[in-house]
């Protein structure tokens, strides 16, 4: 007796999905994270976080994160809106 069709859909659907998301999970392990600097002429390089230059670079971004998070002070004349 043949399988009924929306059995053999969702066997495909499934193995599809149980394919994704080891995919998935195999990047995850595999990823690092890391610090990409972009030269002037289109030139890249990447830091690893465990090393040196890429350490002070983690910890110059996280300082500009928290500047850029910091509200402004009001000038004179000038309101701040309310959200």
């Amino acid at each position: 007796m043949p399988p009924k069709p929306h059995r053999v859909l969702l066997e495909r659907v499934s193995g599809y999905a149980d394919e994704a998301s080891a995919y998935m999970r195999r990047r995850r392990i595999q990823r690092k994270p890391f610090a990409r600097l972009y030269y002037p002429g289109g030139r890249a390089a990447e830091y690893p976080a465990d090393s040196t230059a890429g350490a002070e670079l983690f910890v110059a971004a996280n300082a500009v994160i928290d500047l850029a998070a910091k509200p402004r002070p009001l000038t004179k004349g000038r309101e701040r809106k309310k959200a």
